[in-house]
């Protein structure tokens, strides 16, 4: 009759362009701070990156978890988050907005970034604390219109 679409088990999900791919940081409040005057994420070292803007709430306690207060969203180019992808990654359960887990899996990849690769860098703490604001208040309706969209990703 008809055929469910399903999503795959795993599934690279990200908010992108023509040139460049959105990956998201939780991160502490100076390491946050830095980035953002610089541009860059120059001396952070290696850093654990999910192009999930809901997995990155999740991972950050919604901007509260020690450590994780800030989520910064960071545009790479096309090319350095394919380089990214092949470095260390990791599949872990994809969440809904009020952080269950989702029966397919979405990406954290760990790497450097060199400045290179980094186009922009956006503070989405507020935008991530909003989504939890309004799902506490039982507005999903208005929660969802705040989440990025981010499509299957398609190898350039």
């Amino acid at each position: 009759m008809f055929e469910e679409k399903r999503v795959p088990d795993r599934q690279v999900r990200a908010m992108q362009t023509e040139t460049t791919v959105r990956v998201y940081l939780a991160c502490p409040p100076a390491v946050a701070d830095d980035a953002l005057g610089k541009q860059d994420l120059g001396r952070v070292g290696a850093v654990w990156l999910t192009p999930s803007f809901r997995l990155a709430a999740h991972l950050s306690g919604n901007g509260s978890e020690p450590g994780r207060e800030r989520v910064l969203a960071v545009d790479l180019t096309r090319e350095g988050f394919e380089r990214a992808l092949r470095e260390h990654v990791e599949w872990v359960p994809e969440r809904d907005l009020d952080h269950s887990p989702l029966n397919f899996q979405a990406i954290r990849i760990r790497s450097e970034l060199p400045g290179a690769w980094v186009t922009a860098v956006a503070d989405v703490t507020p935008v991530v604390r909003d989504v939890a604001g309004l799902l506490a208040t039982d507005r999903l309706h208005l929660a969802v219109k705040l989440v990025p969209h981010e499509p299957p990703y398609e190898p350039g």
